[in-house]
């Protein structure tokens, strides 16, 4: 059988050389040489069009069955719209029943009150409380429209010139929520392409404007002179092209989520070695540092036309809502077509406005209340120099006086299950309402986990050993 199988394949092989050695399959048509090879290979390809012209055969489908159809909703289970919430992650925070003042009332009950930013002690000053008065008759409640559509009202030209002549720089500009001044500003002037060196302590705010941006950003260490400056030498050295991109260096004055101070003399003389420009966020150091309270630059002593964009928000020493953006004729005028949070929202309360023009005013025709801050600050230090188990990792100066644990557990979770402990039999026992840095699962920040402490002009002494007391006894009695 094997044989004969041999045989007929030994024929057909001999046939099929033949065949290509046949006169037929060497003749040449138009000068050209057509060989059986060329004939076969010309058939093959023929074979393979029409395959790939051929439509694909889909077999008819039947229509299904009511009974097939219900079977198939019961089966159906729709994805969820957010992971699954657990216990640890439903969260109760304590409720105000009044102003959050140094003193406000939580369940019916009066606490001495750190959580609350409330720097110079303004919330319920009477004067703030007067203009927002008239102007609320005058104005009404809101403004009704974004500024660039009939929103714009003389007082909150009045708050910009205000502001611009208060911290010395050509002009200024409103918006109508804080947390949004930072994360419109930064992509309203980095685009996609453009390089960014941010610090990597930066809040979610400022995180969120690096998003928009579509920028490249590069990372420094959290307060780092020599990473930053090893960063913007990598960034820089021998590329050409990084020479013809827009380069920007983010930071923040007293950065929220460590209260530590920016070493902005440093990063001007850095900024203009390698020549990038800056954008600062002053949220939680202006009406704060400085001689006068115009914020870091005053600090430093560094002339603010070297900062090339400042903003802040007003909810924190000014005890109003709403930011600003300052800093030159251009850098203002470009915001007012090309920043989201100013062109798209609604302009901010005139009675807000109101209350940011007397709270400038206040600060300015008082500076003993800065005094009174930096003496709190000076005490809080002092009284929790030695506090079990915690140490105070936040800049002498800085309002933010943040505690963090000595020995942490390795785990951010553990160590703010445990700080939390504390936080809340602080406030159970001793009536002082203090946070923890919570963050969101959004947030990139690794920063270390800490207990912030808000402290404020309007504190007393007594508030202040109040609260200090209280935090050495439970921390002790919990970390020792």
């Amino acid at each position: 059988m094997s044989s004969a199988i041999m045989n007929m394949t030994s024929s057909a092989l001999g046939w099929f050389s033949s065949s290509f050695d046949a006169p037929l399959a060497r003749a040449v048509v138009f000068g050209v040489h057509i060989d059986g090879h060329l004939v076969l290979e010309v058939l093959l390809i023929l074979v393979i069009l029409f395959q790939l012209s051929r439509k694909s055969y889909k077999p008819p489908k039947k229509p299904l069955t009511e009974k097939e159809i219900d079977d198939l909703c019961e089966e159906w289970v729709p994805e969820p719209l957010h992971p699954p919430i657990t216990e640890e992650m439903v969260v109760e925070p304590p409720t105000l029943e009044s102003a959050a003042g140094p003193h406000t009332i939580i369940d019916g009950k009066e606490v001495v009150n750190f959580a609350s930013a409330n720097y110079l002690g303004l919330v319920g000053n009477e004067k703030i409380i007067d203009s927002c008065v008239d102007s609320l008759e005058k104005y009404g409640v809101g403004s009704c429209g974004p500024r660039g559509f009939y929103g714009t009202i003389d007082v909150h030209l009045d708050c910009e010139t205000r502001i611009a002549k208060f911290l010395g720089t050509p002009d200024s500009i409103l918006y109508s929520y804080g947390i949004s001044t930072i994360f419109s500003v930064i992509p309203a002037f980095c685009k996609k392409g453009d390089i960014i060196v941010a610090d990597d302590g930066v809040n979610w705010a400022v995180q969120n404007g690096l998003h928009l941006s579509r920028s490249t950003i590069v990372y420094f260490k959290h307060n780092d002179m020599a990473s930053l400056q090893s960063a913007l030498e990598k960034t820089t050295k021998g590329n050409r092209r990084a020479e013809k991109l827009r380069r920007y260096i983010v930071i923040e004055a007293v950065y929220q989520n460590s209260g530590q101070v920016a070493p902005l003399d440093e990063i001007v003389r850095l900024k203009e070695k390698y020549r990038f420009r800056l954008i600062m966020d002053e949220s939680n150091s202006f009406g704060v540092l400085g001689n006068s309270g115009r914020g870091l630059a005053e600090h430093y002593g560094v002339p603010i036309e070297k900062v090339d964009i400042i903003t802040a928000g007003m909810g924190n020493s000014l005890a109003t809502d709403g930011g600003f953006c300052t800093g030159s004729v251009r850098v203002v005028d470009h915001q007012r077509l090309s920043s989201s949070g100013y062109v798209f929202s609604a302009s901010l309360p005139p009675y807000l406005a109101s209350a940011a023009i007397s709270a400038v005013n206040h600060l300015e025709e008082n500076p003993a209340i800065l005094a009174s801050l930096r003496n709190n600050i000076a005490l809080l230090w002092k009284c929790l120099s030695d506090v079990p188990g915690l140490t105070i990792s936040s800049h002498p100066q800085s309002p933010i006086v943040f505690l963090k644990l000595k020995n942490p557990t390795g785990s951010f979770k553990s160590d703010m299950q445990l700080l939390d402990n504390i936080v809340d039999r602080v406030l159970k026992e001793d009536s002082v309402f203090l946070v923890t840095s919570k963050r969101s699962k959004l947030d990139k920040c690794r920063l270390p986990a800490g207990i912030r402490m808000f402290v404020s002009a309007g504190h007393s002494e007594a508030d202040v050993r109040k609260a200090a007391e209280s935090l050495k006894r439970v921390a002790g009695s919990l970390l020792s």
